[in-house]
């Protein structure tokens, strides 16, 4: 097989790890215009000061010995297979970058010969890279279950971010779908990684995985509630630190089986998901306080919005004297607004053309403050009267998103409310 087709396998086979955003669009070269878009290989991810760089994204082989029910790349899978040497990715990266084309790698493998055999070839990949190749460029690096863990800390040394996939949130789930992998092997390389990561940070050396390590977790592939998705999402963040946790709505891939369901998993679930996920990380929230076990968040609400419609009695909230900590408790007010409300008033009162002014989403925060002593919300304040209001605005993003079941909630494709598809774009709630 020529370099070619297997590089096409190999980057269609990485598509469905979401550790970065990727356009999904393709579209030939044609005469009188210049490019051409690929709906993979190259992929997008967002820095914290907003620029938007390009990233390598590929497995080394897709010749995977396990067999997860839920893998396109799966051991039983009737799919074209193809592996690349440490020497042909790392001259496609150089090749790559010297072009311009990327600013980084997105290295991933499926489980070829043994884990340790795998994890050893991704090492010997990031070494070369650094040490042969000179590539000062970031990497981000998959650390393989069940692998030796001196072999990863040792690639933990070269690349800028590591990640393990729990993939299923529960050990039941685990064991039904992906009965090779245990509980076990994928919390020790995690543990492994937490420690090195606080170890550089007390040191203030930074010389292993700069960058922290992050997880995913396939939404609807098993019937474990978003309750105690998020609740292990909580803990993740708590016991090891990590930066980020992804959540990829299940698609079903490759031959069908009665283990996993028919039809995907609806993205609207997959987007509440990362919605809580903001507001445990940046809201200062537990998900003691979103969610019950057992329960999945709501479809027609935000889950801030659903927290807020069932504390009445903490609204409304006066914006020209309330605490910090209320401010990021009001649907509408995100993390940066809520700092310039703070940061404004000290020069005068503001009212509600100062807050739109801010990006504050006054379609949904109205209910929930005052300016000024004003009140512009619904005058009906009972939790269903608040919640039929909030749900009614959003109703046709809502519907439209539930409805599309294959493809990704796009970063500029939002409704008609200019407010609300703001708050899609940058995560503020």
């Amino acid at each position: 097989m020529d370099l070619q087709n297997r590089i096409s396998i190999l980057t269609r086979g990485a598509k469905y790890d979401v550790s970065c955003s990727s356009s999904g669009v393709e579209r030939k070269n044609v005469g009188g215009m210049i490019g051409n878009t690929k709906d993979c290989g190259i992929c997008h991810s967002f820095t914290a000061d907003g620029r938007c760089i390009s990233i390598f994204k590929m497995l080394m082989t897709n010749n995977c010995a396990f067999d997860c029910a839920y893998c396109a790349n799966r051991r039983s899978a009737d799919a074209p297979r193809a592996s690349l040497t440490p020497r042909e990715i790392c001259e496609l990266v150089v090749g790559f970058y010297r072009r311009n084309y990327i600013e980084g790698l997105f290295l991933s493998s499926a489980v070829e010969t043994s884990p340790d055999r795998t994890m050893e070839l991704l090492t010997e990949t990031v070494i070369m890279l650094r040490k042969l190749y000179g590539f000062n460029g970031y990497i981000h690096l998959k650390a393989i279950p069940h692998a030796d863990p001196a072999l990863i800390k040792r690639a933990a040394q070269y690349a800028d971010r590591m990640s393990v996939n729990i993939e299923l949130p529960s050990e039941r789930s685990l064991k039904l779908l992906a009965p090779q992998k245990t509980k076990e092997s994928i919390v020790r390389p995690m543990r492994l990684l937490a420690r090195s990561y606080l170890e550089e940070k007390e040191n203030k050396r930074f010389t292993m995985i700069p960058a922290g390590q992050t997880t995913q977790m396939i939404v609807g592939a098993s019937p474990d509630a978003d309750g105690a998705i998020l609740r292990l999402t909580q803990n993740l963040y708590r016991i090891y630190g990590l930066k980020r946790v992804y959540y990829s709505a299940f698609m079903p891939v490759g031959n069908p089986t009665s283990l996993l369901p028919a039809v995907p998993a609806i993205l609207l679930r997959e987007h509440r998901q990362d919605q809580a996920d903001w507001l445990l990380r940046f809201y200062g929230f537990d998900i003691e306080e979103l969610l019950p076990q057992g329960a999945n968040l709501a479809e027609d609400v935000d889950p801030k919005s659903a927290w807020a419609v069932r504390h009445p009695e903490q609204f409304p909230v006066e914006v020209n004297s309330a605490a910090h900590e209320q401010l990021m408790r009001v649907p509408g007010i995100g993390a940066t607004a809520a700092w310039r409300i703070v940061h404004a008033r000290r020069y005068g009162p503001l009212d509600f053309e100062d807050l739109k002014r801010m990006r504050v989403v006054l379609k949904r925060a109205v209910h929930f403050i005052t300016c000024r002593g004003k009140y512009t919300g619904i005058k009906a304040r009972e939790p269903e009267s608040l919640r039929a209001a909030l749900a009614g605005r959003n109703a046709q993003f809502t519907m439209h998103n539930a409805q599309l079941r294959t493809s990704q909630i796009g970063m500029f494709e939002t409704d008609s409310d200019a407010e609300t598809g703001l708050s899609v774009l940058t995560g503020q709630l």
